[in-house]
């Protein structure tokens, strides 16, 4: 049994030297053989037990010397064939047809931004934008609305879990409220952005959605230069040519405006969406309020400045004829596809 421990050692020390290892499955087959889990080596290592003492060690040297032979063959036969493969090149056929490639999907909320942005940047509003979390002085002190202002009633606060003061912004405002304490009038931005509010989500209201909010503060700024701001902003998004401002009430100006569009009683389509008056509801507006000047550190007596803040979902659902908020905010690829080849207004 001690000489035919000995010669089987010698025989698979011979077979692993002399193993061509040349192709994937040459490779895979020797592991298997040598080095799996039912490998030749594993009874040869238990014939450990019949050789005599003095040999044993002389047996453990060359067992060893097996399996180290046919680890390091099979490494080196595996790096040789990795190598192989970064060096070939794929074979490409430049006389086949090429795959077709597909087109994404622009958001209608997007491109509805992106053509509001458009709009004020040809008369001269930059961008500005700013953190979606803030604090409640940038959101409603520094505007005019303290702590126990009635006014924090009409927008529903998402705060942050365990804080009275952080929260997510309920309007794009407190873009306005950082520019103006960083700058120095004349200051003329919009500021487009995603706010929150906690309502109940309907085909007509949600949590999120989007708001462009403009601000202009220079000296002699008065409310006719509002005015033809949003009729060339009308003009150019709705190709509306009368508008009309009506008094309302918001927090942070003084005084305050709604600005319908009027887009006439032509189509079925128009009569709808005007409820039979030809006029749509767009955005609000008004002069900055002194207060919120002063909070931002403008002298009131030197300054003014009007302000005003469009809902985009609302435009969007109006411009692409959608019934229904909820379609822009739930990924439904059969909506977005729709959309694959539009063009911005």
């Amino acid at each position: 049994m001690e000489l035919e421990a000995f010669v089987l050692a010698e025989q698979y020390l011979s077979e692993v030297e002399a193993a061509a290892l040349e192709t994937e499955e040459q490779t895979e087959q020797f592991r298997l053989r040598y080095l799996g889990t039912k490998n030749l080596l594993k009874p040869l290592f238990d014939e450990m037990r019949n050789v005599p003492n003095d040999r044993k060690k002389e047996f453990g040297q060359l067992c060893n010397k097996v399996k180290t032979t046919a680890e390091n063959k099979f490494q080196e036969a595996k790096n040789i064939l990795d190598r192989s493969k970064l060096n070939q090149f794929e074979r490409i056929d430049l006389s086949a047809p090429g795959e077709p490639m597909q087109l994404g999907s622009r958001h209608p909320v997007a491109l509805v931004m992106e053509e509001m942005v458009a709009i004020f940047e040809r008369i001269g509003f930059s961008v500005a934008e700013e953190r979606e979390i803030e604090d409640d002085w940038h959101n409603f002190s520094a505007l005019g609305t303290p702590e126990d202002h009635p006014a924090r009633d009409m927008q529903d606060t998402f705060y942050l879990q365990n804080s009275t003061t952080m929260l997510l912004r309920t309007h794009t405002s407190p873009v306005q409220v950082r520019t103006m304490l960083n700058g120095k009038p004349p200051i003329r931005i919009i500021a487009p952005g995603r706010v929150y509010r906690n309502e109940t989500i309907s085909a007509r209201s949600h949590c999120q959605f989007h708001q462009i909010e403009g601000l202009y503060v220079a000296e002699n700024v008065s409310f006719a230069d509002l005015r033809q701001t949003l009729t060339y902003f009308a003009k150019e998004m709705f190709g509306a040519t009368k508008i009309r401002l009506r008094p309302s009430y918001f927090p942070f100006t003084e005084p305050s405006a709604e600005m319908d569009v009027y887009l006439g009683l032509e189509t079925e389509r128009d009569q709808r969406l005007t409820k039979g008056t030809g006029w749509l509801e767009v955005l609000g507006c008004g002069m900055v309020d002194p207060v919120v000047l002063t909070s931002c550190g403008i002298d009131p007596e030197k300054y003014t400045g009007f302000a005003f803040g469009i809902g985009i979902e609302r435009i969007a659902l109006f411009k692409y004829q959608i019934d229904d908020i909820r379609l822009f905010f739930e990924n439904d690829l059969r909506f977005l596809r729709q959309f694959r080849s539009a063009n911005v207004f």
